[in-house]
């Protein structure tokens, strides 16, 4: 038996499979302009790692997942399990040619939901300050780090081209803050006030300016998102002033946001949990290391894999195969 996890990125698409005793088969990531492109096929690539008749179920994460609040089969779920296609999150062809993939084929499958104001599991405060909190990949990054750490109460920041930062309390997802809300990742960040003026003065779009707010925006970096914080690092590593200043700030918008989640929480936070690309990262720079100047060794700061979003919608494909029928506070459908 084969479970599959899809982590639906911003710069590409990885997949996860997990074997029946859940150890980790094989971790692969398909670029969006090859898929976008026809250059690749998703099934094809799964079908070279496993059969196709041995895969007992695949956990998909698609785009914001805000029109579903359950994890829902595909077969199902109208629009893809979103709300709108414009705007935040807007469709560029790459993950939505995995989906229709997917979509056509045989595999069983289910859509996770994003964290949004229509779901019934987080906290009434959250779905009451924010209409959307977290994309769905940030609900696998969360179950696989209850995996890994068996922690209960913790801050997950998955950090990468975005920043989001998602409150566990009990083992259950309470709120999270999104890339548009708080801090900045590499690429995506909070839209402030000059880029409100911006989009008042029909300068850029909204999505223009959110993907540009992220540590880019200081270095003064505009390229393809794709290719954003490969520019970004090779200039850090270059001692270039404004990439140096870019990171620094990136990284205390990031201690901003976690402080921020602990002075709100109803119990003690037991640890931090790092993961995406720059959760993980030790090269150019450290960022746990980073991180710290601000958190003071005050708490217990956990690393788990960058691939994180795969591997846990893997895991999570593999317990409610076996009968889960809630996780981490979100109802199944299956």
């Amino acid at each position: 038996m084969v479970f599959i996890g899809m982590d639906h990125g911003t710069t590409g698409i990885t997949f996860a499979l997990l074997d029946d005793d859940g150890n980790v088969l094989d971790v692969f990531e398909l670029s969006r302009e090859d898929t976008k492109a026809g250059r690749v096929s998703a099934i094809e690539e799964i079908s070279k790692r496993c059969s196709l008749d041995d895969i007992k179920l695949m956990i998909v994460t698609y785009s914001m997942g805000d029109g579903i609040n359950k994890i829902t089969p595909m077969d199902k779920v109208k629009n893809r399990g979103i709300l709108s296609m414009e705007g935040a999150g807007k469709v560029t062809g790459g993950g939505t040619s995995v989906y229709s993939e997917i979509e056509k084929s045989n595999i069983p499958a289910l859509l996770i939901p994003g964290l949004h104001k229509n779901s019934p599991s987080l906290d009434k405060l959250f779905n009451a300050a924010y209409s959307h909190q977290a994309s769905p990949e940030k609900v696998s990054i969360v179950y696989n780090a209850v995996k890994e750490t068996g922690l209960k109460n913790m801050i997950v920041c998955d950090l990468s081209s975005n920043s989001v930062d998602i409150l566990v309390e009990d083992g259950k997802i309470r709120g999270a803050i999104d890339a548009c809300l708080g801090a900045m990742g590499f690429v995506h960040g909070p839209i402030d006030l000059e880029m409100i003026r911006d989009i008042d003065e029909g300068k850029r779009t909204a999505n223009e300016c959110f993907s540009h707010a992220g540590a880019v925006k200081i270095a003064g970096i505009d390229d393809k998102v794709a290719y954003m914080k490969r520019d970004l690092l090779e200039q850090y590593e270059e001692g270039e002033e404004k990439a140096v200043l870019a990171v620094d700030s990136m990284v205390m918008t990031i201690a901003m946001e976690i402080f921020g989640l602990i002075g709100i929480s109803n119990n003690d936070i037991d640890g931090i949990v790092l993961t995406g690309s720059l959760g993980s990262m030790k090269e150019p720079f450290d960022f746990e290391e980073k991180l710290n100047k601000y958190l003071k060794n005050r708490y217990d700061i956990k690393i788990i894999s960058a691939d994180s979003g795969a591997i846990g919608a893997a895991q999570i494909a593999r317990d409610i195969y076996n009968g889960k029928k809630n996780i981490l506070g979100i109802d199944v459908d299956y």
